[in-house]
């Protein structure tokens, strides 16, 4: 589900670990013997959808290596006190690599437990949760991957990879018509946003297959998805949090988009327990 490999996911563990250790962890540098080894745990301190784990290899390789044993991959609900990963190695490698490492799977676990949640709430209907574009600058492929532990379905990733014709573009374009008229030129997903019944029969008439349906009600939302009928696929957006997903959920719409997913996650608590006995 994490694909180390990716040059995007190695460049910016390589540019977090750069981050936080520089020319070099100096306490453990002063304070811990150079040849001494160690083992570390990750533990759950609460319940929780584990992402990012597979970092944890990636994160150890870089600063010399070490042996990790990962317990549980990501997309694994976890009860708290739950171990997670172990590793073994110099001790000075474990505790130059801690901070990274933990802010990495808190983070992303953040996301996938936050991701989880609203899928949750939206069982039993038909409709697929999608995470946005409102995600950290420069963790964009690492955030989506979480997500995607948590059971939320990818978006687009950028502006590069299917065309969302906003109100925006739907003013600059000239008109619903004009701007899905130029969008034929792009051999791949098209979806425009339509404000109003008008916009929404002209999207209909030009032969639109997706619709993006922002900031309605529940009941105003039950009632345009009910009106297209099924003509195109419909996506909810807007103001939709944990709150009330279940009730946009059953106003019968494909997808709901939820950026809350992404920019509101909060970190999970983790921790990392060194040991020396028996090594």
């Amino acid at each position: 589900m994490f694909d180390i490999e990716c040059p995007d996911v190695r460049e910016v563990v390589l540019r977090a670990l750069e981050e936080d250790i520089g020319d070099g962890d100096i306490t453990s540098q002063l304070t811990v013997p150079e040849d001494l080894k160690a083992r570390g745990t990750f533990l759950a301190k609460q319940a929780l959808v584990l992402a990012g784990v597979e970092l944890l290899p990636l994160v150890y390789a870089t600063r010399g290596g070490a042996s990790v044993n990962i317990l549980h991959g990501s997309g694994t609900k976890l009860e708290k006190g739950a171990p997670i990963a172990t590793v073994e190695g110099r001790a000075t490698t474990l505790l130059e690599c801690e901070r990274v490492a933990l802010n990495f799977m808190q983070r992303l676990s953040g996301v996938a437990t936050l991701g989880r949640k609203h899928v949750d709430e939206v069982a039993g209907t038909k409709v697929k949760v999608l995470d946005t574009r409102k995600t950290t600058p420069g963790l964009r492929r690492l955030e989506k991957m979480a997500a995607a532990a948590g059971g939320v379905t990818n978006h687009r990733f950028g502006l590069f990879d299917a065309v969302l014709i906003k109100n925006n573009h739907i003013t600059a374009a000239g008109g619903v018509r004009q701007a899905l008229e130029k969008a034929k030129r792009f051999d791949g997903p098209v979806e425009i946003e339509v404000r109003t019944r008008t916009e929404l029969d002209e999207a209909l008439a030009c032969g639109a297959t997706r619709l993006l349906l922002d900031n309605l009600t529940p009941e105003q939302a039950a009632e345009w998805v009910a009106y297209i009928g099924g003509r195109a696929s419909t996506e909810l957006s807007g103001n939709i949090n944990l709150g009330n997903i279940k009730s946009y959920a059953q106003a019968g719409p494909d997808f709901i988009s939820c950026g809350a997913i992404t920019h509101s996650a909060t970190a999970v608590d983790i921790s990392f327990r060194l040991e020396l006995d028996d090594l």
